[in-house]
């Protein structure tokens, strides 16, 4: 996604490889290969799947004490900063290979193009909301709150990320081919907002749908970990740093730039569970993940299980 050509492009700068005349030539899969060869799948998503979960636990209790000051921005940034070099340290430790889908040049384009996105495709759930009458702001909130906002939501969408998509989704993928990494990593991201404050069943399935197959798909169409990461930034961000309204059922005690309201039907507000649970922001973000999977498919970066490629 991106500021040019588009917010949801998800094309990314020349690399070698085989090209589409007339198109940049996309980045190629994460290579696996190597001297002595990567561990088992199943050993190395074990043994990531438990360091990330204790990453994603300690920045959410780092983030949280720090609250709503000036002091979580960079807290923040330094927690995401470390997140990321532990996830290339355990590629380099269980796959023997520099994590490709991190590539510091890549960075720049990829976070800028997915936290573009990510704000624009919020703006238009909220101004649909909006719209029908389901939201309203109520006064200024703060500057501050608003930076505090953005440095938690560095480190949550880093960290849920590299756990969702650079470990999960990744792994899967080579078991289980691109759909099924698809519908394993989107289900396992909704389950785990079902313990959030004010969750509710439709909630976290609307979570899986419109957020975790949208960053499947982001990844899946880039092979950079960079615009699903952006992607998550920028949607969070707008979501409670520049409209106020609740994420994810969070009760947070940060405030953003604005303070708001919303009234109406749960189907279009969400409830207590915030916009997320509301069935604009699962048709809103749709868009996104099917010209994603469009673009993955016409690249040849829809992968099938281990079986059919044996």
């Amino acid at each position: 996604m991106s500021q040019s050509p588009s917010p949801v492009d998800p094309q990314t700068p020349d690399h070698d490889g085989p090209q589409n005349p007339g198109a940049s030539t996309p980045p190629a899969l994460p290579d696996t290969t190597s001297r002595k060869g990567p561990r088992p799948a199943a050993v190395r998503l074990v043994l990531m799947l438990v360091v990330f979960a204790g990453v994603n636990a300690a920045a959410a209790g780092l983030t949280g004490a720090a609250g709503n000051s000036f002091w979580t921005l960079p807290l923040g940034v330094v927690i995401a900063v470390l997140a990321l070099w532990a996830y290339t340290r355990a590629v380099r430790f269980t796959e023997r290979r520099s994590a490709d889908e991190l590539r510091a040049a890549d960075a720049r384009a990829g976070l800028v193009r997915g936290a573009g996105g990510g704000v624009l495709l919020f703006t238009v759930t909220i101004g649909v909301i909006a719209l029908f009458g389901g939201y309203r702001t109520t006064g200024w909130g703060s500057f501050v709150g608003f930076l505090a906002v953005l440095g938690l939501m560095c480190a949550v969408a880093v960290t849920e990320e590299l756990l969702f998509r650079g470990v999960l989704f990744r792994i899967v993928e080579e078991l289980a081919g691109t759909w099924g990494a698809l519908a394993v990593s989107a289900g396992l991201f909704g389950l785990l907002h079902l313990i959030n404050p004010n969750a509710t069943f439709w909630g976290g399935l609307a979570i899986a749908v419109e957020a975790g197959l949208m960053f499947g798909a982001a990844y899946a169409a880039t092979r950079s970990l960079w615009v699903p990461i952006g992607l998550h930034l920028g949607w969070n961000t707008a979501e409670l740093g520049i409209f106020g309204t609740t994420v994810s059922g969070n009760d947070d005690t940060l405030v953003g730039l604005v303070h708001s309201t919303m009234s109406g039907p749960s189907a279009l507000t969400g409830g207590a569970f915030g916009p997320e649970a509301s069935i604009v922001a699962v048709l809103v973000c749709a868009v996104p993940t099917v010209l994603f999977l469009r673009a993955a498919r016409r690249d040849g970066r829809i992968l099938p299980r281990a079986a059919k490629r044996a």
